[in-house]
């Protein structure tokens, strides 16, 4: 009962759930602490009932464009590979924004990202293809029980930031307040211009669930298909790949051999003809001044290691 109450709990609190998990139990399925994210794809059934418009369409599409830069541009490129610099407010709004992810906070992405990348395709690999079979890299390896927790040992730098690890033990108060957000803002839409054809409801099933379930499967693409398929150009401990359709599809992040033997570059597309679009708008981004020191992907770096083209 202790364990079913700290899995209910960790709905709402991340640190209520038990930090010490025991080794045999580690890859077991977690199914009531999994319910939100089950709960998560269920509701994209709710169509059927609210119908569509293309408004509510609109919003999904863009919602997952903007939410797929927050997940490219900061949770990895930002709090896991530390590739640009910034100002703590913006640091803060960044991770916010990240969190409309509903891919849980920054320091639980950053961490379980960087012991990726320690263990790329090793027998520690957080969700390797080649050693746990494309279900588990996929998505089986989010429901597991040992890796609900935050490593906090993993991210000392950004740890040390209360308000971020706010975001990470509450990471359910941001999404609520984008899904309210969704309903309040069909809802005046309907009042105000019914032919728009929308409503409340129709909102939060087009704009909030079946945006964010089409934004979590492709960001884990990464994690599965770039690991399979695809071409190497650089001779790397593991077997990430570059695809050019993933790369569209995360908005760069495709290019993930690049990524593997090179990670603390801010660009993934080493060439011009590789398209990054998260780079290019960190690099507008960088014009502001919101951002700066931007890390290049160095000459010699382009030329080592290469197996292919």
């Amino acid at each position: 009962m202790k364990s079913f109450w700290s899995s209910v709990l960790g709905w709402f609190d991340n640190t209520a759930y038990s930090q010490a998990v025991p080794k045999s139990e580690f890859k077991n399925i977690d199914w009531v602490r999994s319910i939100p994210f089950l709960a998560l794809h269920l509701m994209c059934f709710g169509v059927i009932w609210v119908g569509w418009s293309w408004i509510a369409v609109l919003t999904a599409v863009a919602l997952y464009f903007i939410r797929m830069f927050a997940i490219t541009g900061f949770y990895h490129r930002y709090f896991s590979h530390r590739t640009f610099k910034t100002s703590r407010w913006a640091q803060f709004l960044f991770a916010v924004w990240g969190n409309t992810s509903v891919q849980k906070g920054p320091l639980w992405w950053a961490a379980h990202h960087r012991h990726h990348h320690r263990h790329s395709d090793e027998v520690d690999d957080v969700h390797s293809p080649h050693r746990d079979g494309f279900f588990w890299s996929h998505m089986g390896w989010i429901t597991c029980k040992g890796n609900f927790p935050t490593n906090y040992k993993a991210v000392p730098d950004l740890a040390k930031f209360p308000e971020l690890r706010f975001l990470d033990r509450f990471e359910t108060v941001v999404p609520i307040i984008l899904a309210v957000s969704l309903v309040a803002f069909g809802s005046i839409l309907n009042s105000l211009a019914p032919q728009l054809g929308t409503s409340g409801m129709q909102m939060l099933i087009w704009g909030f669930f079946i945006s964010t379930i089409i934004l979590f499967h492709g960001t884990c693409t990464i994690n599965s298909l770039s690991h399979l398929f695809g071409t190497k150009r650089y001779k790397t401990s593991d077997e990430s790949r570059n695809n050019f359709l993933l790369a569209l599809i995360t908005l760069g992040e495709g290019w993930h051999n690049n990524h593997h033997h090179f990670s603390a570059s801010v660009r993934q597309g080493f060439y011009w003809w590789e398209i990054d679009i998260t780079y290019y708008v960190l690099r507008l981004l960088s014009w502001t001044g919101i951002i700066w020191d931007l890390t290049p992907v160095p000459s010699g770096v382009r030329v080592s290691n290469r197996v292919g083209s």
